[in-house]
């Protein structure tokens, strides 16, 4: 399980957008919100696009495309999942630090949405743009209408990880390493992601709950009161689903399996190529080749996901 070349590292620059906001939960988890306001010349307030990250991949990898999206008139935000980047308290392979996808998408979510309503008003729409994992992620927490919502989803180089979506050489390669994956937290309590070169440390919850999803095909959490799955076949919000050209980790197959979750989402699809872009694309360049997606995504915005 290698990741790919063009995946990010710690050695970013340090050009952080500004702090706007930061959410607090009652456990003591910090998520600073960083981002860019949209332009107040309109009669109608800025949509609003929350990103957020890969697997293992900090907020600030994202802050090129966040520029582009504020470029074409929205604002647009950032924020790390519970233990990466910026967030605390952090993942590293000394501590004990556990979680899953139910404390993401049922608490974390929930209370970054409230701050950032706090802070811009109940008047600008606001959509989640999940890349990766971040896009799962969203749509589950959108799918289960806990907290004040969000307006839509936009899944960008993102997809299910079932191993039968990714073809009889592939799959079941995927699937030896998710195998891998739950026996490695199981035996050390983590995932020493950043040793073994895939998805950065994580907690032992959130890579049983990708490993079960990857075997299974199906979304859930342990101790979770909430059916994830049921939830998602009853979502009804406007959702922007972006192939990439190149992308390996995130191919057509796995978005359509992701995509045939939400039969009852107003569902665009949309294919982002590299003739677009003007540049080379995998799983990661795209945050780095941006502009043309940027403008899509605008566009679906200020039309209300349409």
């Amino acid at each position: 399980m290698t990741q790919p070349e063009s995946a990010p590292t710690q050695q970013e620059p340090a050009d952080e957008l500004p702090l706007l906001v930061t959410a607090q939960l009652p456990d003591g988890a910090r998520f600073p919100v960083r981002g860019l306001r949209g332009s107040e010349a309109s009669p109608r307030p800025a949509p609003a696009v929350l990103i957020l990250p890969a697997m293992g991949t900090p907020a600030r990898y994202y802050r090129a495309f966040a520029r582009q999206l504020n470029a074409e008139g929205l604002t647009a935000l950032t924020v790390d999942l519970r233990g990466q980047g910026e967030s605390t308290p952090r993942v590293t392979d000394a501590d004990a630090l556990d979680h899953g996808y139910r404390t993401i998408v049922e608490q974390d979510l929930v209370a970054v949405i409230d701050a950032i309503r706090a802070e811009l008003g109940p008047e600008p729409p606001l959509y989640l743009l999940g890349h990766s994992l971040g896009g799962q992620l969203g749509l589950i927490h959108a799918a289960l209408g806990i907290g004040p919502g969000v307006d839509g989803v936009a899944l960008v180089a993102s997809g299910s990880v079932w191993f039968r979506a990714y073809g009889p050489l592939r799959g079941p390669l995927l699937l030896i390493g998710e195998l891998f994956a739950a026996a490695t937290t199981s035996l050390l309590g983590r995932w020493p992601g950043t040793r073994l070169g895939f998805g950065g440390n994580q907690p032992k919850g959130v890579m049983r709950d990708w490993a079960r999803q990857g075997r299974t095909g199906r979304y859930s959490s342990p101790g979770s009161p909430h059916d994830y799955e049921a939830a998602l076949d009853a979502l009804a919000l406007p959702v922007l689903a972006v192939s990439v050209e190149g992308d390996t980790w995130a191919p057509v197959a796995a978005l359509d399996h992701l995509v045939g979750k939400v039969p009852g989402a107003r569902v665009t699809r949309r294919r982002y190529s590299v003739q677009e872009a003007g540049a080379r694309l995998d799983h990661f360049l795209w945050t780095r080749a941006g502009g043309a997606l940027a403008k899509r995504v605008a566009a679906w915005a200020v039309a209300g996901g349409s």
